[in-house]
C-alpha cells in the first residue's frame, strides 16, 4: 500500500479529534512545498520528508504528536513546541483533545525545516 493511503487509513481508523487533528496537520504540512514526500516509516507510523526528514507524526491515546527531527535546531517563534524539550535534537508539536491546530505557526516551522534540511544538504556538498 502506498504511504499515502495508510495515513489514509490512520486518519480513517480515528474517527474522533485525533483523525481530525491528523488531518488537519498533514493539509498544513503539505500546502507548504510541493516537494514534500510522505512516507510510512518508523514501524507505522506518517513521516514527511524534503531533502531529509521533516516531521514524524503520529496519533496516540490522548494526543497527536508531530515529532521534528532536527526540531531543537530551528527557531519557533510562536511556542508551539511543547514536547521532547530537554533533548538536543528533536522537538514536538503535541495536541492534546480540544487544541487546534496553529497553522501559520506548524506552517513556518515546516518552512524552517526545509531550509535547514537544504543549508544541511549544500554545507556537505562542499566538503
Amino acid at each position: 500500500m502506498e504511504p499515502s493511503a495508510e495515513i489514509d487509513g490512520l486518519i480513517a481508523r480515528h474517527p474522533d479529534w485525533r483523525g481530525d487533528a491528523l488531518a488537519e496537520a498533514r493539509r498544513v504540512i503539505l500546502s507548504v512545498d510541493d516537494g514534500i514526500v510522505e512516507g510510512w516509516k518508523y514501524m507505522g507510523s506518517p513521516a514527511r520528508d524534503l531533502d531529509g526528514p521533516l516531521i514524524v507524526g503520529d496519533i496516540f491515546e490522548a494526543k497527536v504528536k508531530l515529532g521534528f527531527q532536527y526540531g531543537a535546531a530551528l527557531d519557533d517563534p510562536k511556542g508551539i513546541f511543547n514536547g521532547e524539550l530537554g533533548g538536543k535534537q528533536r522537538r514536538s508539536y503535541e495536541l492534546f483533545e480540544g487544541d487546534v491546530v496553529d497553522a501559520e505557526a506548524l506552517a513556518g516551522l515546516v518552512r524552517a525545516a526545509i531550509e535547514r534540511n537544504r543549508n544541511k544538504k549544500a554545507e556537505s556538498r562542499k566538503r
